[in-house]
């Protein structure tokens, strides 16, 4: 069964001027996002943007993209607008993937999509271990915690579960969240119609909307390349020099 990424990606940005945009090694970061999302086994790779600028990029490369509305609120809102502009079924499998990860792995890609189409879930995101405690306690770096089977039980910004020891290897319950999903349609929409809950807004995480109104979030463990989303300039600094190397 095929699958499809979209890449949601509005121009403004609260840190980094139009950061989607910013150069590395000489080509934007949306289009770093959509060449590694053409490696995965996607059948299509669409940027879902709001403005015409971003739009003019995506064609010079090659890349296919839709318009889609300047006020949605969460770049999952713009992925299922695009998913009905392009007439997908309600089974389709969209992968989501934010144009801010230039160092996105298309296993981790094909990984979400192929848990799905196995029939282990509706709704996929990923985990990784963190590597040092200072990355832990990082309120960039969200934190998931896990129960029996997999699910998210919650996410978080801050430390969790409390523990006073700084060794990992003592607190090792909180995983490294990245910020991927994959879902049927169907289970996108559903998402979508419900209200921005009460932990949503205190964290400004997306994903605990889904916990709050108990659907049901796997996560599945990623032990592969270095993942860094952009958020900050040291972010950017970082990710030009990992480029670099590659």
């Amino acid at each position: 069964m095929s699958f499809n990424v979209v890449i949601p990606a509005r121009l403004n940005s609260s840190r980094l001027e139009e950061k989607v945009l910013i150069e590395i090694n000489g080509i934007p970061m949306v289009i770093h996002v959509a060449q590694r999302a053409s490696l995965s086994g996607a059948k299509n790779v669409v940027i879902a943007t709001d403005d015409e600028k971003i739009a003019e990029v995506v064609r010079y490369y090659n890349f296919k993209s839709v318009m889609t509305n300047k006020n949605h609120l969460s770049g999952t809102d713009r992925c299922l607008e695009a998913s009905g502009i392009k007439k997908w079924d309600g089974q389709d499998i969209i992968v989501n993937v934010q144009a801010d990860e230039p160092l996105i792995d298309p296993v981790l890609i094909d990984l979400l999509a192929k848990n799905i189409i196995d029939g282990k879930s509706e709704y996929v995101t990923a985990c990784s271990e963190f590597k040092s405690y200072k990355e832990f306690i990082n309120p960039n770096n969200v934190k998931v915690v896990l129960d029996i089977y997999s699910h998210a039980l919650y996410f978080s910004r801050s430390a969790i579960p409390y523990s006073p020891c700084k060794d990992l290897s003592y607190n090792n319950y909180a995983y490294h969240h990245l910020g991927i999903y994959a879902y049927r349609l169907n289970t996108l929409k559903k998402f979508c119609s419900f209200s921005i809950s009460d932990l949503e807004r205190i964290e400004k995480l997306e994903q605990l909307r889904a916990l709050s109104n108990n659907l049901k979030l796997m996560v599945v463990p990623y032990d592969g390349n270095p993942i860094k989303g952009v958020d900050t300039l040291e972010d950017l600094n970082l990710v030009r020099e990992m480029i670099s190397k590659q």
